[in-house]
Formats: structure tokens, C-alpha cells, sequence
């Protein structure tokens, strides 16, 4: 049986590597949204992370709220089993732009498959967040839109307050899912543009669709297809739209899909020196966001004239110059991320090879051990990057069962997020680790900023009181 998992969470902050989730809540139904079953956790803080002060006075989790609840362990390992139940589609309002990473990490770090929820046993992933800028733009009337300082607004809290879908306080997990769940329904009455936005979620028709337009731009180099890429992130203002050129895939990262923005002033004034300034790629994988449109006139027409001409002086221009659009393909095709070579082990998800069978064998024996067992698993591996993970995931989840030798292991490790070495724990990116100078020195911050309640100072103070002792 298929069915949807309508799913939010929340976090100790934004850094999918090192924060973890606070708070999850999900509702099941079947595919015409009828409700079949919800869970709720709440999840205990990890003794190696600080909450972000300005998440904590958003979503309003206190730090004694946080020192409650079931294990990071047991909650993501609940999660995981919800979200690889056999046809589980899982969904939510912008998941797919962050809770869906945010997990994969967290799968991770528990060692467990991070990407299986995305294809196997016939789940998959969708997310509404997108689908809102298409009925906002092709069936306006199913729902009311919020105009906040004269822009339309997509954002999940604007809608409900706008609409009126479920009484709460935002920034609740629950309260989200409810929230999305009734957009949803509202969505589905409208059953032809409903079906039409799941094939965009699909890799198959999504790169069907796109494969049977005809070549739109040829350069001495080859054939490039005019597209529209449709997304919520480009803005009311730009009627959620971007007029792109197909440059072909990635190098580095397969399945990676790249798009020129044709629609910026900046492309014309671009130079070999300030291509990486001047030009912007779209970056798409197929069954993804953002969606792809035909240019037809139908779909051109949502842009104003003043971008029209502008998008059409862009061609023009490269068409004049089809040495310098090779470049461009060129840097884009071959573009990567710089090396973190110093990247912490847990935030080395995309950065290290899969595990091999001999690391998954071990996993679903982990797993599937009592703590006693799990301890004496992890006690008879050599030094490797499995063990590691593991040494840190007893630490986080069962602290006072470790033996003296892993006592000392996990202790070490936490020695070192002190920074006593004098190197920082960063992430794949380069990011900190959010310690606790860095928290206090942003709690002084948002105190000067003088933009919080009474409640949320008192958080704040919570805060304090937990970092000082």
C-alpha cells in the first residue's frame, strides 16, 4: 500500500551536520489524504551540542524542554523505519530544502541507510513548498495568499494565519504537519494540476518532459534548450520563475543538472575573471525542484516585458560570443565544491565513500544487538571511521553503560570540541560547530537587538544558565 508521510521537524539550529532534531511529528494517510495514523517524538539533547540561540527563541524548545525526551538513537532509528516503511512517499513544506538533508546526516551518525527512504521498497519524497508556487500561479483561487509589504508569500506560517487551516503556535512540528496536511487537501481538490505537479517528483516524466522539446539555442558548440525553472525560492516578485539555458550535467556530482540564468543583468558584463561573479547556475536533479516549464508563451507570459527584453538581449549577447558561453559551460560542468580535508567525522556523509558490506553487515548487527551487545561489537572493531561513529553514538545515547576504554574514546572526543587543540570542528562546507563562546557571544546579540518577548528572553536566560554550567 502507498502512502504519504506528512512530516516537519525541529532543530537545535540550521547546520545539517552538527545540530540535531529536537521535536518530530508526522501524520500518514493514503493518497486521497485520508488520516491512517500520527506519531510525535520528543528528543533529548545530545551532550555534545548547543542549541542555536535564535533556532531556540523560533521554534521556543527551552533548555530544560530539550533535557527531556526519548534518545537522538531511538528517535532516529524510529524515524527511519517510518520513512522506509515499503511505499512510503514522505513529504512536508520545504522538506526536500532541508529536513530531508538534515535527516539523511542524522541517519548517518546512527548508522543508518541515509538515502534508502528515497527509492527503495517504493518510497520516495515530495515536497509542497514547490507545488504552492504552481497553484499560486495556475489556480490561484483554491486557496487565500498572504501579501506581506505588497509580495505575495509563500511561507507556510503566512498561509495558515492567512487561511485559517489549524489553530497553534507555529514552528510546532505538529502543528506544521497539520498545517500542510489541510494545504495539501486544498491542493487536491484541483486533481488535474494535483497530478500534473507529482510527475515533477517522478525522475522518469520529470526528465521525459524536458527530453521531448525541440532544441531552442545552438552555439558552434552545441544545442542548448531555453527552459523556465518554476520555484518558490525566486520570489513573488519574479513570479517564482527564472528563464534558464541547459548547460548539460555536472562533472563531479552526477545527476546534477545545470541551468544559466538568462534573466540577470549581471550575465552581459561577465568576463573570463568575473564569470563566477557575474553569471548564476541553477542547479537541478531530476525528480526535484525546481520545475521545469517549456517557454511557451503560456508560461513566458508571467514575466514582465521588462525581463522579456532583458532575457533576449542576454541570448543575443551570447550568441555573439560562443567561445566565452563554452567557458561557461566549461567552469560550471567542471565546477566543485574546495576539499574539506579537516571535515569532522560527522559531517563526512558526502565527503566519504558509502559504507562497504563489511560496514553495513556491521550496522544491522548493531542494530539489531542489545546495549550489551552493541558495546561489545563496537569494543572488538580496529580503529576505523565505523567505530568512531559508533564510540560518539554510545556517548551521545548510553554514556553510563561504556566500558573504561570507551569511557576514555568518547571522552577524548569531547575534549576536542573544546577546542583545546586550537583547531576548529568544522563541517563539509568549512561551517564551525557552534560552541559555547559563539552562542553567548549570540544571545548579547539578540539581547542588543532588543526584537524579543518576555518569553523569549527568558529562553535566552535558560540559555545562559545551561552553557555556564
Amino acid at each position: 500500500m502507498r502512502t504519504y508521510l506528512f512530516y516537519d521537524i525541529e532543530t537545535t539550529g540550521l547546520n545539517k551536520a552538527f545540530d540535531q532534531v529536537l521535536q518530530f511529528a508526522a501524520i500518514r494517510t493514503d493518497l486521497e489524504l485520508k488520516e491512517i495514523e500520527r506519531y510525535e517524538l520528543k528528543v533529548k539533547l545530545n551532550p555534545d551540542v548547543i542549541p542555536s540561540p535564535r533556532a531556540m527563541i523560533t521554534h521556543h524548545i527551552g533548555i530544560e524542554e530539550s533535557l527531556q525526551g526519548v534518545s537522538e538513537y531511538e528517535a532516529i532509528t524510529q524515524i527511519h523505519r517510518w520513512m522506509n516503511e515499503p511505499g512510503t512517499i514522505s513529504l512536508g513544506y520545504n522538506t526536500l530544502g532541508f529536513d530531508d538533508e538534515f535527516l539523511r546526516f542524522s541517519f548517518y551518525r546512527n548508522l543508518l541507510t541515509p538515502y534508502t527512504h528515497q527509492y527503495a521498497q517504493q518510497c520516495g519524497r515530495m515536497d509542497l513548498y514547490p507545488m504552492a508556487a504552481i497553484f499560486f500561479l495556475f489556480k490561484n483561487g483554491v486557496i487565500k495568499w498572504p501579501q506581506i509589504d505588497g509580495k505575495s508569500s509563500l511561507k507556510l506560517e503566512q498561509l495558515n494565519i492567512c487561511n485559517q487551516f489549524f489553530q497553534g503556535r507555529s514552528h510546532d512540528a505538529m502543528v506544521d504537519v497539520e498545517v500542510t496536511l489541510e494545504l495539501a487537501r486544498r491542493f487536491y481538490q484541483e486533481k488535474e494540476t494535483w497530478e500534473y505537479a507529482l510527475g515533477y517528483f517522478n525522475k522518469h516524466d520529470d526528465q521525459e518532459r524536458f527530453s521531448k522539446w525541440q532544441q531552442e539555442f545552438k552555439s558552434p558548440f552545441g544545442q542548448h534548450k531555453e527552459a523556465l525553472i518554476l520555484d518558490g525560492i525566486f520570489g513573488s516578485t519574479q513570479s517564482f520563475i527564472a528563464s534558464v539555458l541547459y548547460l548539460g550535467e555536472s562533472i563531479p556530482y552526477p545527476n546534477q543538472t545545470l541551468w544559466l540564468r538568462l534573466d540577470t543583468e549581471k550575465l552581459s558584463s561577465a568576463t573570463e575573471e568575473t564569470l563566477a561573479e557575474n553569471t548564476w547556475a541553477v542547479r537541478k536533479r531530476w525528480g526535484e525542484p525546481g520545475f521545469i516549464l517549456p517557454p511557451k508563451d503560456r508560461f513566458l507570459s508571467l514575466l514582465t516585458a521588462e525581463r522579456k527584453t532583458l532575457i533576449e538581449e542576454n541570448k543575443k549577447w551570447l550568441m555573439a560570443r560562443p567561445e566565452f558561453l563554452q567557458k561557461i559551460v566549461n567552469y560550471y560542468k567542471k565546477f566543485a565544491y574546495p576539499d574539506v580535508p579537516n571535515a569532522d567525522l560527522d559531517a563526512r556523509l558526502y565527503l566519504d565513500s558509502f559504507f562497504n558490506p563489511e560496514e553495513q553487515a556491521f550496522c544491522r548487527r548493531f542494530h539489531q544487538g542489545a546495549l550489551k551487545e552493541k558495546i561489545k561489537l563496537v569494543e572488538g572493531l580496529k580503529d576505523s571511521r565505523i567505530r568512531k561513529l559508533a564510540v560518539r553514538l554510545l556517548g551521545r545515547n548510553f554514556s553510563d553503560a561504556l566500558t573504561e576504554s570507551l569511557k576514555k574514546e568518547y571522552g577524548d572526543y569531547l575534549v576536542q570540541l573544546e577546542g583545546s587543540n586550537g583547531e576548529a570542528i568544522v563541517d563539509f562546507r568549512g561551517n564551525v560547530k557552534l560552541g559555547k563562546m559563539a552562542a553567548l557571544e549570540d544571545i548579547a546579540k539578540i539581547r542588543e537587538e532588543g526584537l524579543i518577548d518576555a518569553e523569549q528572553l527568558g529562553l535566552l536566560e535558560g540559555l545562559v544558565g545551561y552553557l555556564k554550567r
